[in-house]
């Protein structure tokens, strides 16, 4: 089995009238919450392979705060993942299946979606994930990402 980690950026700043969504800091609590998911995977031994993390700056600093407790690992910016539904980020995940454990650093809706999709075959059908929480999936070594593939291994929230 080969894992996907899935981590929704930590808590962020509310937007200013003139500051653009994308560049949202975290909030003070946001970074207590991203170095609890740090020391979580680090705890767990979910230390990642490679890293695709969204550019917007909130997801940036959480994965600095998560990285700088767990080690660094190799890490790429991925434009697709900001304001991504569940097909992009499947389809980004097929892209890696090379790798046997994957960490993605997004946001919602498409973060909880893609972990519906994966675990239940319908991405309709989510609970949600807080701010800074941790979706463990694991994957067949071979094949690719369809829905209803994953089993959910672990699921974690500050």
């Amino acid at each position: 089995m080969r894992e996907l980690i899935l981590l929704r950026h930590a808590h962020a700043e509310p937007s200013e009238n003139d500051l653009p969504d994308i560049d949202r800091p975290l909030s003070p609590h946001g970074l207590a919450e991203a170095e609890a998911a740090g020391r979580w995977l680090l705890e767990q031994r979910l230390v990642p392979d490679r890293v695709l993390c969204s550019p917007a700056r909130r997801a940036r600093e959480t994965l600095e705060a998560v990285l700088s407790l767990t080690g660094y690992v190799e890490q790429r910016l991925e434009e697709r993942i900001y304001e991504a539904m569940p097909g992009t980020l499947a389809a980004l995940v097929d892209e890696h299946r090379d790798v046997e454990r994957l960490l993605l650093v997004g946001h919602n809706p498409g973060m909880e979606r893609l972990l519906a999709l994966m675990h239940s075959g319908q991405s309709g059908d989510y609970r949600g994930m807080p701010t800074a929480s941790v979706a463990v999936l694991s994957l067949p070594m071979e094949g690719a990402i369809e829905p209803g593939v994953a089993r959910l291994a672990a699921f974690w929230w500050p």
